[in-house]
Parts: structure tokens; C-alpha cells; sequence
């Protein structure tokens, strides 16, 4: 089982992330964010990873810390369970529609971090999250990861509906990416032998 877990204190957060890629989408998350523990959610469910999320953080701040670093533990617990991605399919891409609005997540567990992000919020906040940190969480994700990602949203009027789209899309798409492909027999996926 391709499993990891990682833990990182800080004076702004404590965070333990437990993430099974070959799971079936059990999930127990606390985050202390309502709508992150919703997209965790949607993310363990649609990705069929297991999922263990306990995070505190300085809420009486804001939410940014809380959001960003659970951003970067959940990359890095990702990238130590992908492990040397020996026969993974690596690269994947999903569309979601959720009502009126459309999301495309595009990835590329390639080794080299790199996030493009295309999406507009008509509203400041989702519950406490603020959309400012949509683009700022699937960064952070992509950095620890060290993955290519791209999302976008090219239509939508619902700002939850939007967000909700791209954690759905980002899960397909990590899901899709990180199956073992029988007719790669344990080789690394790319020309250069090494990712």
C-alpha cells in the first residue's frame, strides 16, 4: 500500500495528514475550516484516497495559515506515498462540471513544481475560507507535491460551485495520475530515467 504520513509543527499550526492513494476514500478531517474540510472531503471521496486530516491552527488570526500549511502537508504527504513513481501513469487531467460552472485540473507528478491557475471569485469568502486562498492552496499543493498542476475554471457564476468543481477535478486527476500502469512493469515514467 503506497501510504505516508506527515506531521509539521509550527507556532502558527499543528497538522498530521495520513493519505493512502490505493484507498477506497474513507476519510476522517478536522481542520477547524468548515468549507476545507469540505473540499478535503470531495478530494478523498472523488480520488478514492484515504484520508486522515487533523489540523489546528491560529484561527483567531485568520484561516490563512490553517489553509496554506494543511496545502503543503497534504502535497508532501502525497509526494512520500507516490514514493519514486516507478509504473505510475503520471500525468492525467479531469473536467468536472458542477451545476452551471466547468473545472479542468491538469497534472504532472514530473518533480518540477509548477502552478497555473485560471479561475475568478465574485465573492470574498466561502464560509471562512477565502477564495483568495483557492489559488493560493492548489500552489502550495503543487509545490510540496512537486507536481505541474494547472487548473481552471472557464465558466461559473456559483463561487462554491466553482471551488467545489476544482477539488473534484484535482481528484480525478491525481487519482488517474498516480495508478500503477501494468505495461510500465516498475520503470520510471519519463525519458530521462529519473523524475
Amino acid at each position: 500500500m503506497r501510504t505516508a504520513t506527515v506531521t509539521r509543527k509550527t507556532k502558527e499550526t499543528d497538522i498530521a495528514i495520513t493519505v493512502n492513494i490505493d484507498g477506497s476514500g474513507q476519510h476522517q478531517i478536522d481542520t477547524g475550516v468548515g468549507f476545507l474540510d469540505h473540499m478535503l472531503t470531495a478530494l478523498a471521496v472523488h480520488g478514492l484516497f484515504d484520508l486522515d486530516v487533523k489540523t489546528v491552527g491560529d484561527l483567531h488570526i485568520d484561516a490563512h495559515h490553517t489553509i496554506e500549511d494543511t496545502a503543503l502537508v497534504l502535497g508532501q504527504a502525497f509526494a512520500e506515498a507516490i514514493g519514486d513513481k516507478a509504473g505510475i501513469v503520471r500525468t492525467a487531467s479531469s473536467y468536472v462540471p458542477m451545476d452551471e460552472a466547468l473545472a479542468r485540473v491538469v497534472i504532472d507528478l514530473s518533480g518540477r513544481p509548477y502552478s497555473v491557475f485560471q479561475a475568478e471569485f465574485a465573492v470574498p469568502m466561502i464560509g471562512q475560507f477565502p477564495t483568495s486562498l483557492v489559488e493560493h492552496f492548489f500552489e502550495s499543493f503543487a509545490v510540496t507535491s512537486k507536481a505541474t498542476l494547472h487548473a481552471a475554471v472557464p465558466y461559473g457564476r456559483d463561487d462554491h460551485h466553482k471551488t467545489e468543481a476544482l477539488f473534484k477535478a484535482l481528484a480525478r486527476a491525481l487519482d488517474a495520475a498516480t495508478q500503477l500502469d501494468p505495461r510500465r512493469a516498475g520503470v520510471i515514467p519519463s525519458t530521462k530515467g529519473a523524475l
